[in-house]
């Protein structure tokens, strides 16, 4: 893969307020990358300088090799755009919502038929295509956002907080056709204060906390770089005492503060966790030295990283 899309030293100021504060980093093509912070982080401010419709005060981005500052009408030609709150026409029907689209963008108008079809197919809102806009939920309008901004076929979608008010039924919906999206070949950037949903979709993040890049990677290598320890579950047969377990895990390399789980008391079985700072093949050889030591082992898994501990972490004394 090579970065399509390229941010370096990025800056805007409004008044006295720095929105965007030197910030870098690259999108690969076909990746579907999050930005990730909370309200007021910067993340619109630094999709609005990707899209040209801010300039910014230092620094410069390059889209398919062209500059914002210097092409951007070549930028425009590869962008797909849907910001947090677009605008619909709600007289319209909804094919000639995409009809005036695609009009807009110089598509011939019996191309603009044949593309309305399939992408009131791909979003899945075919059976709505003679309903009026505003008759629409929030979630389906979503959809037809995200089929408005594919009528030019562009390389690279910029999404606002494209799950922002909707339901849970609805946000699933969504990450379902960015994956199609990215299936077709697309690179995807959106942005989103909805962690679970970056988790779910993304190959890599970049959280951004009052202006500032925090932490930039997967999530697998951000949690190894700020988590220090690997949290471990472990499930044993109550056929030895508490104490005896506890003192076992205690005395194995790389296990630090063993403990039973809270609120997790089990006539039948033990539940316990603990921390471990071992690497994976540490942890692949963890197993058998449990066994070795008779402990009766019925569970044994690492729990699931996660991006809220990653986030707080990588926020932690990012001041504005």
């Amino acid at each position: 893969m090579s970065a399509f899309i390229e941010i370096q030293q990025l800056s805007k100021r409004f008044g006295k307020r720095l929105a965007v504060n030197n910030i870098s980093f690259a999108v690969e093509q076909g990746e579907i990358f999050g930005l990730v912070g909370p309200n007021g982080a910067g993340k619109t401010t630094t999709m609005r300088m990707l899209v040209t419709l801010l300039r910014p005060d230092h620094g410069e981005i390059w889209v398919g090799g062209y500059s914002v500052r210097k092409a951007p009408q070549e930028v425009r030609r590869q962008l797909g755009f849907m910001p947090d709150s677009f605008g619909v026409y709600g007289d319209m029907t909804i094919l000639e919502y995409l009809d005036f689209f695609g009009a807009c963008y110089g598509i011939h108008p019996a191309q603009r038929a044949r593309l309305s079809k399939d992408l009131l197919e791909l979003v899945d809102i075919s059976h709505r295509r003679d309903d009026r806009v505003d008759s629409l939920s929030t979630g389906l309008k979503q959809r037809l956002g995200l089929a408005r901004v594919l009528m030019h076929d562009p390389s690279v979608l910029v999404l606002d907080e494209p799950a922002s008010g909707l339901d849970p039924r609805a946000r699933v919906e969504i990450r379902e056709l960015l994956r199609e999206v990215a299936r077709l070949g697309k690179t995807v950037l959106f942005s989103s204060h909805i962690l679970a949903d970056v988790a779910e979709l993304c190959t890599r993040v970049a959280i951004i906390e009052n202006g500032k890049m925090a932490a930039l990677g997967s999530l697998n290598q951000l949690s190894e770089k700020l988590l220090p320890h690997r949290l471990l579950r472990i499930g044993l047969l109550k056929t030895i005492p508490l104490e005896t377990a506890l003192a076992t895990l205690s005395s194995l390399p790389g296990i630090s503060n063993p403990r039973q789980q809270d609120g997790l008391i089990h006539s039948e079985h033990i539940s316990l966790e603990a921390d471990f700072n071992g690497d994976s093949n540490a942890l692949a050889g963890l197993l058998p030295q449990l066994v070795q030591n008779n402990l009766p082992v019925i569970h044994f898994s690492e729990d699931t990283k996660n991006l809220e501990e990653v986030f707080l972490r990588a926020t932690q004394g990012i001041v504005s």
